[in-house]
């Protein structure tokens, strides 16, 4: 399934909240037809997951945790609300939180993320691009949770403004703030150091 065009931007089939919600109807009678559901996301969902900080393992695992749930809770879902997607982030936010608790660690650990950096076409350049990422990794680290959630489900997850609005609880516009906030944290940490 591709879920960034060429130039990077997410695929508008993802964002199609009336198809998810004839799907989700489909499948609170039909099992099966939670395959496309679980098509149309699980890429974005495992995206996000891992910018929360699991490792390839946990994540897959939590993936597979979150599409487990909204299968068997799919009569939970309501069609014409905030979306599927935003539906199902919740539930994948709430399942990463719940493995955190159970394993006592932090949010973001940064030696476990250092191998998602990709490599340069020189080692000096490798060298400076994984220097700037743990940087950028240590600044988004040290923000408020809200904030890297926000983050995380705007860059890594790719949802617009209002499916993170609902999936972090809060109203479009203090969203918009809370991104706008991190974005401003991070540019002006850049500033600092240069």
């Amino acid at each position: 399934m591709e879920l960034t065009s060429t130039d990077g931007r997410v695929s508008e089939e993802r964002h199609d909240a009336s198809l998810d919600d004839s799907l989700a109807m489909e499948a609170r009678m039909n099992a099966e037809a939670f395959a496309p559901l679980y098509e149309r996301h699980t890429v974005s969902v495992y995206r996000y997951l891992r910018a929360r900080g699991a490792t390839e393992t946990d994540a897959a695992e939590l993936t597979a945790v979150t599409f487990e749930r909204a299968m068997r809770h799919i009569d939970r879902y309501r069609p014409g609300g905030s979306g599927f997607a935003p539906w199902l982030f919740r539930i994948a936010r709430n399942a990463s939180i719940d493995a955190s608790r159970r394993a006592h660690t932090r949010w973001v650990d940064l030696d476990r993320l250092s191998h998602l950096v990709a490599p340069g076409p020189s080692p000096e350049e490798t060298a400076i691009a994984n220097e700037e990422r743990r940087w950028i990794l240590g600044v988004v680290a040290r923000l408020p949770s809200i904030q890297r959630d926000v983050l995380a489900l705007r860059f890594a997850a790719g949802l617009s403004g209002r499916e993170i609005a609902a999936v972090v609880g809060k109203s479009e516009a203090a969203t918009r703030k809370i991104l706008s906030r991190s974005l401003a944290t991070l540019q002006e940490a850049a500033g600092h150091d240069e």
